[in-house]
């Protein structure tokens, strides 16, 4: 009996986005190895690829910093010219936001900080997904990884959630754009919507860990998503098992969306203020 269910053995796909141990691209390429794949690394810079030698040892790793136009185009020039193609799948895990100066009113955000984070967040997919268009198998998927709602406006997200909006609908442009060429009809484009995890990139968001709490006593199981649980569902989208979805979003958040009448949550909501004395001084001081 074959135990290939997912049929990406001996697969070529290439990952970009892995940072460190947390990330949501390591956990998926790792899969993806478990699964028999090959996988091929993009890391944005000579100090990324350094910080990950330990990590991705004997692994084949490129360098490509999607804040630069053309860099995509070298990339795939250079995985091609590699031997690595055909390409079966890509993954794309990039984001970036500019904190640097703490949490402002979404009205203030800066120019310059949104250009910069709709480039390396959401365009560099289009710019990847246009360069490996030629190397990629008849049969590829692309997977990007966004957020499981679009709808919710959290203070400290800022800007970032227009941004994930954009990703999300550069997606499914990108699906309908390529089925146009019967080359690449049957190549799909699909986004991963997670909840909150526990990643580097989220620990860089001010008062990311009042969130992330908050979240998980929203999920229906009380605890919040594993990094495991998102990179398993993304390595589904990327297997021939998921040849029927297309331009389409698949949530992972333990429920999370659709608790917001937890009465654990509107109970302490709804717990009236303790009675304050004179001096405005609680008395249950």
């Amino acid at each position: 009996m074959s135990t290939d269910f997912l049929q990406i053995a001996g697969k070529t796909f290439v990952v970009f986005g892995v940072a460190n141990r947390k990330s949501v691209a390591w956990h998926i390429a790792r899969t993806l190895e478990e699964q028999g794949a090959r996988v091929i690394y993009s890391v944005r810079s000579e100090a990324r690829k350094k910080s990950l030698e330990t990590l991705l040892a004997g692994k084949p790793v490129f360098i490509c910093d999607v804040e630069h136009e053309g860099a995509p185009a070298r990339l795939a020039a250079e995985i091609a010219a590699a031997g690595h193609a055909p390409i079966h799948g890509i993954v794309h895990s990039i984001a970036f936001a500019n904190y640097s100066e703490g949490l402002k009113p979404f009205d203030e955000t800066k120019r310059a900080d949104f250009l910069q984070a709709v480039t390396i967040s959401a365009f560099s997919l289009v710019e990847i997904a246009r360069a490996f268009k030629q190397h990629l198998a008849s049969d590829a998927s692309v997977v990007t990884i966004g957020i499981s709602s679009l709808l919710v406006t959290p203070d400290n997200y800022g800007y970032m959630g227009p941004i994930k909006a954009a990703l999300e609908s550069a997606s499914r442009f990108l699906a309908k754009s390529f089925s146009a060429d019967p080359a690449t009809r049957e190549v799909r484009f699909n986004i991963v919507g997670a909840g909150p995890l526990k990643t580097s990139a989220s620990a860089g968001i001010p008062g990311y860990i009042e969130s992330y709490l908050y979240s998980e006593k929203l999920t229906l199981r009380k605890r919040n998503l594993s990094t495991r649980e998102v990179a398993d569902s993304a390595v589904f989208l990327l297997s021939p098992r998921a040849s029927g979805i297309n331009a389409t979003t698949l949530t992972i958040d333990a429920g999370l969306g659709g608790n917001f009448y937890d009465a654990e949550i509107i109970r302490l909501a709804m717990r009236p203020e303790p009675p304050a004395d004179a001096g405005g001084n609680s008395k249950f001081q």
